[in-house]
């Protein structure tokens, strides 16, 4: 099958918008097809066009892809996950879904959008770049749609720290960037940039974006996230909750210097 090559949006035979194609002889879902987790990503090295590593980076997209909606992250073909590979990534299909996506069905995309196969990259795979971009320490990224993460971005406004695990983020605070249309370079460098200091933050009347070392760590951190944003809302029914003071926020993040707190979401150790 000849593959042709494609830049940004300039597509050549693809799938119809809103779906991903069934791959003949993919391998089943369940256990038949579970490997082992805590083992870690054997490596992010390689160009495009392929390493030995490739292989296993695609099996744990799909895996946690799945789980993501497992988990309740996302629903039908909302969000999208990533890897870094190389000088590009790996990232799920435009129009994937937990039903449909395979690890044939992962495209390969360098930082510039050029890709190549028979799958579109994800509108969002711009978002995705500006991350790998400006954090060379990411080694996946994860957006999602969660419930509460939309609730809470639809009032554009931050994640407030009424709770001390909100600092496993790295701040006080997770931020929330302005609204901007999807799959725009506009909202792109809004999440880079938002990023900076933080390993997740919400967007604007759409959903959330988180950055890690790996993928299983980037769904913990979109899952922690997904749990304060609920925890939030239900506290708000109360009337707003309190925050914790600066020397309180101090004082946890010394703490947490001290003794880790193993969550996968704290800027900087961990992440």
């Amino acid at each position: 099958m000849r593959h042709r090559v494609r830049r940004g949006h300039r597509t050549v035979r693809h799938p119809a918008p809103g779906t991903v194609r069934a791959v003949p002889g993919r391998r089943p879902r369940g256990a038949d097809r579970r490997f082992r987790m805590d083992a870690g990503v054997v490596g992010h090295s390689g160009t495009m066009g392929g390493t030995l590593d490739e292989a296993r980076l695609r099996q744990e997209l799909v895996f946690h892809y799945e789980r993501v909606e497992a988990l309740g992250l996302n629903e039908l073909s909302s969000g999208n996950l990533s890897v870094r590979f190389g000088d590009g990534m790996l990232i799920s299909a435009s129009g994937a879904s937990a039903e449909s996506i395979a690890e044939e069905s992962v495209v390969e995309v360098s930082l510039d959008g050029v890709w190549a196969g028979e799958f579109k990259p994800s509108s969002e795979w711009r978002m995705h770049a500006a991350i790998y971009r400006r954090h060379p320490e990411a080694g996946a990224v994860v957006h999602t749609h969660s419930d509460y993460c939309v609730a809470v971005a639809s009032h554009n406004r931050p994640l407030p720290g009424f709770h001390y695990l909100v600092g496993v983020f790295g701040g006080n605070d997770v931020p929330c960037v302005p609204y901007s249309t999807f799959g725009t370079q506009a909202l792109a460098d809004d999440a880079a940039q938002a990023l900076t200091h933080r390993t997740a933050c919400l967007l604007g009347q759409h959903g959330m974006i988180c950055r890690a070392r790996d993928l299983a760590r980037a769904v913990k951190t979109a899952h922690r996230l997904e749990i304060m944003c609920r925890q939030y809302v239900l506290a708000c029914r109360l009337g707003e909750p309190a925050r914790l003071t600066d020397a309180e926020w101090e004082e946890f993040h010394r703490r947490v210097r001290d003794v880790p707190y193993d969550d996968g979401g704290r800027a900087g150790e961990g992440t």
